[in-house]
């Protein structure tokens, strides 16, 4: 009898587990393959909300995170404690995602172990090595250490191969989170939350500004200008209304509340569990956002997305006009929310272009790629 291959995915963050939870399913169908997680738990609370989301029970648990933590600080951990799970369970491939502190450490004590790598969402790529910080250097870095590229568009594929990776090694796939998405999103979704329901009934006649901010790189003066802007939109727009998921870091909280909290029409509300931001999402008008992930899956749901930054690793998205980069400067962002909430041909173009980033079976793809290596 032939030996089942053992992959090991390793994540340990939000965004990575919603991403690898239609790997892990596809994997742990697969007959040929002993599919075996472990998580970092480089964040702890949200990271629980996906694994009890999508039933996945991981095999280890690093339990990392420790308040106030610094990069050096997870990084280290993560290299002590994944060396030792490697060395003890011999994975055949560790497969990684994206660009985490997790992915880089888990790539690099792979290397040492002598274990191939796989990195899921590989080849994304702004030029910057500072924005995104840490993730602009983590996801090059592994892709260094990597074996298996699976590349989410031909556009990271080119990235690679600019970068010297060989062809042969690259697999475009699509993203794997258009298949967590569609797997989320639903119609009929009631929303448990109290207070969501409430400003949904209350607004059914208005349009929703979702708005999320996080990165580092827009903490001061960058998100102030963001809020003003909004603000005024708002004050533009009498029909518009903002729903806003705040972040839990006090400096982002601080400026949110000194510029948005007296708005009549902006609902400053906890940050939320995927099921039901997925689903809100679903509901908006259109997303104001600093997220990377968030510019793959809103054109998914015809969402027109209003990027806050300066620099994209999906510029797919912006070539296929689903998603528009506005930077952080207070007239530049008003301008441009003006412009599609007064313009509707302008937002009807953004709805109705085409999704770059896949038709839902990405996690497929990816483990018959691995099963046939």
């Amino acid at each position: 009898m032939n030996k089942r291959k053992k992959v090991m995915v390793v994540f340990g963050t939000r965004p990575e587990a919603i991403k690898m939870a239609p790997v892990i399913r596809a994997l742990r169908q697969k007959d040929s393959i002993l599919c075996q997680v472990i998580v970092t738990a480089q964040h702890r609370e949200m990271l629980d909300q996906v694994l009890k989301l999508f039933k996945i029970v991981p095999d280890f648990d690093l339990n990392l995170m420790r308040q106030g933590q610094t990069l050096t600080e997870i990084t280290t951990r993560a290299l002590n404690g994944l060396k030792e799970v490697f060395q003890r369970e011999l994975p055949d491939l560790v497969l990684v995602h994206g660009d985490t502190t997790t992915t880089f450490v888990a790539a690099l004590a792979a290397f040492y172990a002598q274990i191939p790598v796989g990195h899921v969402e590989a080849g994304l790529r702004t030029g910057n090595k500072y924005s995104p910080f840490p993730e602009e250097m983590n996801r090059k870095l592994a892709s260094v250490l990597t074996d298996y590229h699976f590349a989410p568009t031909e556009t990271a594929k080119r990235n690679l191969e600019q970068e010297g990776i060989p062809p042969e090694k690259i697999f475009v796939t699509g993203n794997t989170v258009i298949d967590a998405l569609l797997a989320t999103v639903n119609s009929g979704y009631s929303f448990v939350d109290k207070e969501i329901q409430e400003i949904l009934r209350q607004r059914q006649e208005s349009r929703m500004i979702l708005v999320t901010t996080h990165r580092r790189e827009n903490l001061g003066e960058p998100m102030r200008q963001i809020y003003q802007a909004l603000r005024n939109t708002l004050d533009t727009f009498p029909d518009t209304y903002v729903i806003f998921p705040v972040h839990k870091n006090p400096i982002v909280r601080k400026v949110v509340t000194e510029v948005l909290g007296s708005h009549p029409r902006v609902n400053l509300i906890e940050p939320m569990d995927y099921e039901p931001f997925a689903n809100l999402m679903a509901r908006a008008h259109l997303i104001l956002t600093d997220s990377g992930g968030i510019q793959e899956e809103a054109p998914s749901l015809g969402k027109p997305v209003l990027v806050v930054r300066d620099t994209t690793e999906r510029p797919e998205a912006v070539a296929a006009g689903t998603v528009s980069l506005v930077g952080t400067e207070y007239e530049r962002v008003f301008l441009e929310l003006k412009h599609l909430l007064g313009d509707e041909n302008a937002y009807q173009k953004m709805t109705l272009a085409s999704n770059p980033y896949g038709d839902g079976t990405a996690a497929t793809r990816i483990v018959e790629i691995i099963a046939e290596n």
